[in-house]
């Protein structure tokens, strides 16, 4: 049964702010480049856009950054890497206007910065439509060198903040020894680490918290999650081979659920199925929330509610977007949960 408290979930949400948090994972932008539909070049069967704007927005990693700054005022920083090119400037002036800490960021001329572009075109007789994406980036492990800056801000960094967030977009920061770099520190100082895995959760043991969604939960498990049953089996079968004190798993139009280390589970709806325009980078949004929450000393089932929340928030814009602590307490005060009972 979903049982809360509509006053507790808005008294939660202003506490969310307090903590300070590190951000360790793949750096990336998304370049969004739109233009007008004019005609068809006669140097080739292709569509000739007439340029109307280009957009910079914080992806991967980076996006998990940009939400803890919009709701805990810039108490964030980064550990990634960029490289030495064009798009490290854009990348470094977005964390800046995002009010995203990068004196912890590593230079590595090996690599280029992370960059998937998008153009997009549109004309007067229909919606902007995507017409090709373009990935600048590499999929290789750091070099030892650019490994070993990278884990030794790692040790410097951790005593200072409340929490780390480890977020795997598969594009070759988070080695094997920056993960158990990250962890064995976290642990040494007592503090909340929760890792935002897509797949090979088992190189993440000892973490404080996992929030994998359902098609790679049941990929790591081995069976399909079919009813309450199969959900609890697996969740607690995630705890005991992850080492872990939590798992959030999401499950879309099913909402989430958070499991506890003592056997204890807390389903939570899901509050928008209606104004859902783009679900890009909602998980950033959940991870960045919940770990907040953790770290304000939060229930996980208010933590995971307020995740809840932002998630709904932001999918109603397209592309990576945030959310604020004024715009979470608007939208809880709008909510019935009492509707969701039973």
């Amino acid at each position: 049964m979903f049982l809360v408290e509509k006053e507790s979930i808005k008294r939660d949400i202003t506490k969310i702010k307090k903590p300070k948090v590190l951000v360790i994972g793949d750096a990336a932008i998304d370049e969004m480049i739109y233009g007008n539909t004019e005609r068809i070049s006669r140097e080739a069967p292709v569509l000739i856009l007439r340029h109307t704007q280009t957009k910079i927005i914080l992806g991967a990693a980076s996006n998990a950054a940009h939400n803890i700054a919009a709701l805990n005022g810039g108490k964030v920083s980064i550990i990634g890497t960029y490289g030495e090119d064009y798009y490290a400037t854009v990348l470094l002036q977005a964390f800046k206007d995002a009010n995203v800490d990068t004196s912890l960021m590593v230079k590595a001329p090996e690599r280029p910065t992370t960059v998937k572009t998008r153009i997009s075109g549109s004309c007067s007789q229909s919606v902007t439509q995507q017409i090709v994406r373009i990935d600048r980036e590499t999929r290789e492990n750091l070099c030892k060198k650019t490994e070993d800056l990278v884990c030794l801000n790692i040790e410097k960094a951790i005593p200072d903040f409340d929490a780390i967030i480890l977020s795997d977009y598969h594009l070759g920061t988070l080695t094997d020894k920056v993960i158990k770099t990250a962890i064995k520190t976290a642990k040494k100082y007592k503090k909340i680490i929760v890792a935002d895995v897509q797949k090979d959760m088992s190189r993440y043991k000892g973490v404080t918290a996992m929030t994998p969604n359902q098609p790679d939960t049941e990929k790591f498990v081995g069976f399909f999650i079919k009813d309450e049953d199969s959900l609890k089996k697996a969740g607690k079968k995630l705890i005991k081979e992850a080492n872990s004190e939590l798992m959030l798993i999401t499950r879309g139009g099913d909402g989430m659920t958070v499991f506890e280390k003592d056997g204890s589970y807390s389903p939570i709806p899901v509050f928008n199925k209606t104004d859902v325009f783009d679900v890009t980078g909602a998980g950033d949004t959940v991870v960045a929330t919940f770990t907040l929450g953790l770290a304000a000393g939060l229930t996980p089932k208010n933590a995971a509610i307020i995740g809840n929340l932002a998630a709904s928030i932001v999918i109603r814009s397209f592309g990576c977007a945030t959310t604020t602590i004024k715009e979470l307490i608007k939208t809880a005060d709008k909510i019935n949960f009492e509707k969701f009972r039973g």
